[in-house]
């Protein structure tokens, strides 16, 4: 009888009150739980921690995802730098990169924008990997290369107490505002 007990409080508090409450704190949190849209002209455009393709050359490019940006099943490839497939993915990835921007050498690709992230939905790339692909943007929108680093500099997020993670930079929120230029 201890047991049943025991096992109909835990099944109440765990699938019940447990639920209720993260429900609770999330309801208090930006977004109301439902994640931080990000709007452009009154439309919505993305979420703010999602990662989303930009095929354009005029946009900044953000990292490549192993699952297609599907934010309903996130993951990683879980093929490892040595596999096969994986170096031709990378391969790829690199091959067309340098297409996209003749002015940038092999060398000077950042990896965060030739490999998917663990999740493969990261909406953030690095400061290198925003500044190596200034010269194809100031070419195709025709806008000062100091114009866009500029900004670069503006949307650059520090690490969390000047000490935990890398700078990076939210590629919807640069687009967005690469956009709202003049």
């Amino acid at each position: 009888m201890p047991s049943i007990k025991l096992t109909l409080v835990m099944i109440v508090l765990c699938s019940v009150i447990y639920p209720l409450i993260v429900a609770g704190i999330a309801k208090m949190a930006p977004g109301q739980g439902n994640g931080e849209t990000l709007s452009q002209n009154g439309r919505v455009v993305g979420y703010e921690n999602v990662g989303q393709k930009f095929t354009d050359d005029k946009y900044f490019q953000g990292r490549p995802s192993a699952v297609a940006y599907n934010a309903a099943g996130s993951g990683g490839s879980n093929k490892g730098p040595s596999n096969p497939d994986y170096l031709k993915t990378v391969k790829e990835r690199v091959d067309s990169f340098l297409m996209h921007n003749p002015d940038v050498s092999k060398e000077e690709i950042p990896t965060d924008l030739v490999t998917a992230s663990g999740s493969g939905l990261d909406p953030d790339i690095s400061v290198a990997a925003a500044k190596v692909q200034v010269k194809r943007i100031s070419k195709i929108r025709g806008l000062a290369v100091a114009k866009i680093e500029k900004l670069i500099v503006s949307h650059t997020e520090k690490p969390l107490a000047g000490l935990f993670g890398p700078e990076k930079i939210n590629v919807l929120k640069l687009n967005i505002s690469l956009d709202n230029l003049k």
